[in-house]
């Protein structure tokens, strides 16, 4: 089943008297519990064509649908809606508040979703437990390791129980091994059955990825399967 479809996709800026062509005729079908990595250098499309797909941003011209609804047709408090119950964001900076607790961090979009205290709370513990951070649930950001401060931003893209999980260079600020640590985690997310599109530069990453998709001057270079998957094993959290 299409949870993502999206019809000659474009996405134009206009600097100045400058126009920038940042995404051009992109048409893609992501399915439900698909792992797809979309990779290329600087400036390609990946994350305009990520941003548009998580209702941050708004195509120029083209069509998206997201779980058989036209995005284009939604009112404001339909996509805010979207954003915060459909749509797990996991970010490279992390974009934690560095005066809360992980636990108040991860608990943040429950506040908006209209839940009680005590359910926020029991919801963020259990999606702190399901990264391996139950015992850190009291630590503010700065008394966390660059891992362990994703985990957190992990746990809270999966605190509404999405049915798409966003990542934008998750590993980008990370160690080698930490990365390691922090693509075990997606895998065992995308066993669960989790849907996860990840934008990244690194190819050894995108490997982690079942799809690839390369993007070049806002256009699809190519498109496939991965026939060479990387399995991590299980590690130590970070």
């Amino acid at each position: 089943m299409a949870i993502i479809e999206t019809h000659n996709l474009s996405r134009i800026y206009v600097m100045g008297n400058t126009e920038v062509r940042a995404l051009q005729s992109v048409s893609i079908t992501i399915e439900k519990g698909e792992y797809v990595a979309f990779m290329g250098p600087s400036g390609s499309g990946k994350s305009t064509l990520m941003n548009i797909i998580g209702c941050l941003d708004t195509p120029t011209g083209g069509t998206y649908m997201l779980n058989n609804q036209l995005v284009s047709e939604m009112t404001e408090n339909e996509l805010a809606e979207v954003r915060n119950r459909e749509i797990g964001f996991v970010f490279q900076t992390f974009n934690l508040l560095p005066r809360a607790s992980a636990l108040e961090n991860v608990a943040l979009p429950l506040i908006y979703a209209g839940y009680s205290k005590s359910e926020r709370e029991e919801r963020a513990m259990a999606a702190l437990e399901n990264v391996g951070l139950a015992d850190r649930w009291h630590h503010k950001p700065n008394e966390l390791s660059g891992g362990q401060r994703q985990r957190v931003a992990i746990a809270r893209a999966l605190v509404n129980n999405p049915s798409i999980i966003l990542a934008d260079e998750p590993t980008g600020n990370l160690d080698t091994k930490t990365s390691y640590d922090i693509m075990h985690l997606f895998q065992e997310l995308h066993d669960k059955g989790n849907t996860i599109i990840m934008v990244t530069h690194e190819d050894d990453i995108a490997h982690y990825a079942h799809r690839i998709v390369r993007l070049r001057d806002g256009l699809i270079e190519w498109d496939r399967k991965n026939d060479n998957i990387t399995r991590t094993e299980p590690v130590a959290a970070s």
